[in-house]
């Protein structure tokens, strides 16, 4: 019986996650949700008590996935091998969870998806202040910056499917920071 209320609850985010990246939150119904995971949309509430609350538990639980998944990605070794990781990092993340990301992109509005990548991409920036400074960059505080806003616009385009070259772009980073 527990096996299969789990695998009903996870039946249930799956297709919550597949419709809210595709259709959107606002657009997807409990009713949609229940119907393609094959269960009652009352089951929904037992599980998640509402929308608002499956759409935290889908948010937290993904960025749980990517964190366990890419823990190796974000430790510094030296400074070159993390800037590398770090510029490969949106490819990497979207080709492991495309609809994860396509929704965090689209939620990017939403205060609480904004809180969860804020938390997630926290400690990232003084680890890169920390490689610019050890490679000799004049204003390592500018340069992660710009490098962050390189990152954030990466994610969100390869989520979006507007660009198919996020690897060569990537590459290109890499050449222009001297990585290789």
């Amino acid at each position: 019986m527990k096996e299969t209320t789990l695998s009903r609850k996870e039946k249930i985010m799956k297709v919550a996650l597949s419709l809210f990246a595709t259709k959107g939150y606002v657009d997807t119904s409990t009713k949609e949700i229940a119907a393609g995971a094959g269960v009652s949309e009352a089951l929904i509430f037992k599980h998640f008590g509402n929308k608002d609350a499956l759409l935290t538990h889908i948010i937290k639980s993904g960025y749980r996935r990517v964190l366990s998944h890419h823990r190796g990605m974000m430790t510094y070794k030296n400074p070159k091998e993390f800037l590398r990781n770090m510029i490969f990092l949106p490819n990497k993340l979207v080709a492991d969870e495309p609809l994860f990301w396509k929704l965090q992109e689209r939620l990017s509005h939403n205060s609480f998806s904004k809180q969860q990548h804020e938390q997630f991409m926290k400690p990232v920036q003084p680890v890169l202040v920390k490689a610019f400074s050890e490679l000799g960059y004049g204003e390592p505080e500018l340069e992660t910056q710009y490098l962050l806003l390189i990152i954030d616009m990466l994610w969100k385009k390869e989520a979006n499917g507007d660009i198919d070259n996020g690897v060569e772009l990537a590459q290109l980073l890499e050449k222009k920071y001297n990585l290789l």
